[in-house]
């Protein structure tokens, strides 16, 4: 069975910075691309950063490009958001998703393209 466990979330002031992790088991994490997702209190779940699964291509969301990266460490089975320069518009519950098909070389850029999902970790952005 697939499972994704998240990490690293918390409480940080403006301009922090904080690295999400995201270890992944029961599937063959290299061969899959992965992507994070968040959800604000009253908001739509959309899609911040994705990666396809050799790590040579990468998506980033209009709101956090030059400040977020999605690193990825296959030997490790873990996939990365490194969240720089915080927003309390970041505030949310992430979300790391791994994708339906391996071996793609295209990021996955909506939530009907995983199929499996972790339990969220809460970033809390204050001002």
């Amino acid at each position: 069975q697939v499972q994704l466990v998240e990490s690293g979330g918390g409480l940080v002031q403006v301009g922090g910075s904080l690295r999400l992790s995201c270890a992944a088991s029961g599937r063959t994490f290299s061969s899959y691309p992965m992507g994070w997702f968040r959800q604000a209190p009253g908001k739509e779940r959309e899609l911040v950063a994705a990666i396809n699964w050799v790590g040579r291509s990468t998506y980033y969301a209009d709101a956090v490009k030059g400040r977020f990266t999605i690193p990825r460490d296959n030997t490790k089975n873990t996939v990365y958001l490194q969240m720089n320069s915080l927003k309390p518009e970041d505030t949310a519950v992430y979300y790391c998703a791994i994708g339906r098909t391996r071996y793609s070389a295209i990021t996955y850029r909506t939530s009907d393209d995983y199929d499996y999902w972790g339990q969220g970790t809460q970033v809390t952005v204050s001002s």
